[in-house]
C-alpha cells in the first residue's frame, strides 16, 4: 500500500505545472473583479510596465510585434488564453494599444 501512495505522489509531483515568472518589475493594481483561469497550461502572460515596456512570456517585445507573435501562438494552440498584467501606473494608452494588437 505505501508503494502505491509514493508512486501517486511522484506522479503528481512530475505532472504538476509550477512555473514562476521572473519578468518585469510590476506593481499590480487592486482588482474589483477577477476571473480565475481554469487551466494555466494554455495561458500566455502579457506584462505592461509604467515605463511602456511590454513582455510576453518573459520576453520583452515591441508593441507592434505583439499581433504577429500572438497569431503564431494561436496557430500552435487555438485554446490559448491571454492574461494581461500591468503596473498600477501603466497608462491607459498602452493598455488600449495592447488590446488593439490582440484583436
Amino acid at each position: 500500500m505505501p508503494d502505491i501512495i509514493f508512486m501517486l505522489l511522484i506522479f503528481f509531483m512530475v505532472t504538476t505545472v509550477m512555473r514562476e515568472y521572473e519578468g518585469l518589475d510590476v506593481i499590480m493594481p487592486r482588482a474589483k473583479m477577477i476571473e480565475k483561469l481554469e487551466s494555466k497550461r494554455h495561458t500566455t502572460y502579457v506584462w505592461a510596465t509604467k515605463d511602456g515596456l511590454v513582455s510576453v512570456d518573459d520576453r520583452i517585445i515591441h508593441i507592434n510585434d505583439l499581433a504577429g507573435l500572438m497569431y503564431n501562438k494561436v496557430a500552435k494552440d487555438p485554446r490559448v488564453t491571454v492574461s494581461l498584467k500591468s503596473d498600477e501606473k501603466t497608462t491607459m494608452k498602452l493598455i488600449t494599444d495592447i488590446h488593439t494588437q490582440l484583436r
